[in-house]
């Protein structure tokens, strides 16, 4: 069994607000209906970890959670479908906004997709948005068990305007989880201790 230990640090709604430590974290971003709070869960193995609902775009914030003794998880607000005011839905995209662009500690983005639907362009300008900021990203396939392995290779078709083969994970059957564990486990730590100590 993959080492992928957890627990919830703290929330924070500003880049201020933000655990300080020399932690690499991996931001786990995606459309608010994607199942963020669902994949946290089964990666971890902790059943209530992160909170998931039925109503999508329930998470407001940024919530850390720490990874065995040297990463962490930033479950990052969902975009795209949660039905919110005007007024909320700017504040989350300047809060994602300064995160992704003023955290030293982020070294990668894992960014959630429906299998069955392919990236959109939320998802590609965030994946560009990273990239430009020298952030690694992580696609990850979601509900690939309601694919049918036939389906598989136009699925996978539609992610090449990300530039890097998705992880295919089902938090139903348990596939892909123990794949991405090591993509996560892997993220370089030195390089975000570095940015760290250069602030």
């Amino acid at each position: 069994m993959i080492p992928f230990t957890a627990e919830f640090v703290a929330s924070a709604f500003t880049l201020d607000g933000c655990p300080r430590w020399k932690r690499a974290e991996v931001a786990l971003a995606g459309r608010s209906n994607v199942g963020k709070s669902s994949l946290l869960n089964a990666l971890t193995r902790i059943k209530g970890l992160a909170r998931t609902s039925k109503t999508p775009g329930r998470t407001r914030c940024l919530n850390f959670f720490c990874v065995n003794d040297t990463l962490a998880l930033c479950d990052l607000p969902g975009f795209g479908y949660a039905k919110m005011s005007h007024d909320d839905a700017a504040k989350i995209a300047a809060m994602m906004h300064e995160y992704i662009h003023g955290r030293a500690n982020l070294a990668a983005v894992a960014i959630l997709v429906d299998c069955r639907r392919g990236p959109q362009q939320d998802e590609l300008d965030l994946a560009a948005l990273a990239a430009k900021n020298g952030i690694e990203v992580i696609p990850v396939a979601t509900k690939c068990d309601k694919l049918r392995r036939s389906d598989r290779a136009a699925a996978l078709k539609r992610f090449d305007a990300m530039h890097s083969a998705p992880i295919f994970v089902s938090v139903t059957s348990g596939e892909g989880l123990d794949d991405l564990r090591r993509r996560i486990l892997a993220v370089d730590r030195a390089d975000a201790a570095k940015r760290v100590e250069a602030r």
